[in-house]
């Protein structure tokens, strides 16, 4: 019991600092107040602060995940690791864009999703992660996953910004968000990448198979959830360069696909490894 309550320090501790400083910028940067700036740009000591969580983070991670024994998983530990990649993600994007109203909308989903593995500590080994391919696609996946993530928090973020300039509400919140253009280029950037790593996962599942699981594949309802979030994808992307989909059409798809794409993995394994206790 001891050894895995200090394994899992790590992402104790990074859990606190993510709370602390979604606290901090939802105090700074959304909390209504006469005696603050409206707009208060990211300083260099919040940066330092989010940069230092998530290599507590990663170092919680590394332990947790990769052992003798081979390299651990489960549903708790594809949910932080998607977060450490969404959060380090928005903190490269902060040093070339105004990210710090973003921040008290990630930063406490990346405390919920890091404190997991502490309410949910059961691994198991998966099998053929030595294998270089199973790595590759293990890592396409992941960013994926952390992308289209991203992706639906930001859509979800437009669409509140759009409605409020919409009804002329000019609220502390909106004026610390970056630009709407700016917003709405940056989801369709993440939008692609995002997409492109999913297809090199969903692509490599499906024809090397039985090279990287050890078996041919199957077509359950992992599968087809993944597929079906694939195709909403491509088709939110089409409609975007051919038809000019943006605003709430854009918010329905990317949120369609990402709500599959969870059900995909983490909602399959949640099942299996809580409710169903495999």
């Amino acid at each position: 019991m001891a050894d895995i309550v200090i394994q899992l320090l790590p992402h104790i501790l990074a859990a606190l600092v993510y709370a602390a400083l979604g606290f901090h910028f939802w105090n700074t940067r959304w909390r209504e107040s006469d005696t603050q700036s409206v707009a208060r740009p990211m300083q260099t000591w919040e940066r330092t602060a989010i940069g230092g969580a998530l290599l507590i983070h990663a170092f919680g991670l590394q332990d947790a995940l990769f052992s003798e024994a081979g390299m651990r998983f489960s549903f708790s530990f594809a949910l932080s690791l998607m977060m450490w990649l969404a959060v380090l993600i928005y903190w490269l994007e902060s040093f070339m864009s105004r990210m710090e109203g973003m921040q008290p909308m990630v930063l406490p989903l990346a405390a919920a999703c890091t404190a997991a593995p502490v309410l949910f500590p059961n691994v198991h080994v998966v099998a053929h992660a030595n294998a270089l391919g199973f790595k590759l696609h293990f890592l396409a996946a992941m960013l994926a996953y952390s992308l289209l993530t991203l992706s639906a928090l930001h859509a979800i973020f437009m669409g509140f910004t759009e409605n409020a300039l919409h009804k002329r509400l000019l609220k502390r919140s909106l004026t610390s968000l970056p630009p709407l253009l700016a917003m709405e280029s940056l989801l369709f950037r993440m939008l692609l990448l995002g997409f492109t790593l999913l297809t090199l996962a969903v692509g490599s599942g499906v024809f090397f198979s039985e090279t990287l699981f050890g078996k041919p594949l199957a077509f359950d309802h992992k599968t087809l959830f993944a597929f079906a979030s694939w195709g909403i994808f491509a088709t939110l992307l089409i409609g975007r360069h051919a038809w000019g989909w943006r605003g709430k059409r854009a918010l329905r798809w990317t949120l369609s696909g990402f709500a599959l794409l969870i059900l995909a993995y983490v909602g399959s394994r949640f099942v299996a490894e809580v409710l169903l206790g495999r």
